[in-house]
Order: structure tokens, then sequence, then C-alpha cells
């Protein structure tokens, strides 16, 4: 477990939950703390202290400048690689990085809503 771990995922957690009509569980494992708006998924936080990481939606174009820049921003760990990233603790990840991605991920998700 690291101090930059849990920051990144503190933050994530903190970010999503301002956010209007967001709901969180563990619907798919226990190891897995799901946020959603209006039943569709946003933000995934793992609870494996080895592995740190949160999972965001992302455009595909936006996502793989991210993943060029810095090597702690990965193709999404357990969903669609073209649509989601999984972004670890490391050089570059930043609260605004994060807090971005968090919101970038939400509003994804919210515009397609009906």
């Amino acid at each position: 477990m690291s101090a930059a771990g849990d920051r990144l995922q503190d933050t994530a957690r903190r970010a999503a939950l301002a956010l209007p009509d967001v709901s969180h569980g563990y619907p798919f494992t226990p190891g897995l703390d799901v946020y959603k708006v209006a039943g569709k998924v946003f933000l995934i936080v793992t609870d494996d202290l080895d592995e740190q990481i949160i999972t965001v939606k992302c455009e595909p174009e936006h996502a793989r400048a991210l993943e060029r820049g810095c090597a702690s921003i990965t193709p999404g760990r357990y969903l669609d690689k073209r649509h989601w990233i999984s972004l670890g603790p490391g050089p570059g990840i930043t609260e605004r990085l994060i807090t971005d991605a968090v919101e970038n991920s939400y509003d994804l998700v919210a515009e397609r809503l009906p």
C-alpha cells in the first residue's frame, strides 16, 4: 500500500461524490468500489492494496494521449480498453488530473442518458 495510492483513490472518491446523483457500491465484487450516475458506471476504484488504481471512461483519442504522456495511465482494467483508462500512482498523477478524469468520465456517461 502506498500513500500516493491512497491519495489517488481518496481524491477520485471525493470528486465522484461531489457530482450530482451519484451512487456507489460493490455490485461486481467486494474488491471494486463502483460509482454510477443513473445506474451507469463512470468510476471504479480498486480495494486491492497491492494495486491501487482507478478506472474511468475516456474518449479514445484523449485516452491514448494520456497514456503516451504518463506511464501510470494504462488502458482500462476490467472494461473496454478503447474507452476506459486506469490511473495508478506515479509521476504526473496530480489531484487536478484525477479530478478532471473523474469529472470527464461522469460527463461522458451522463451525456448519453435519456
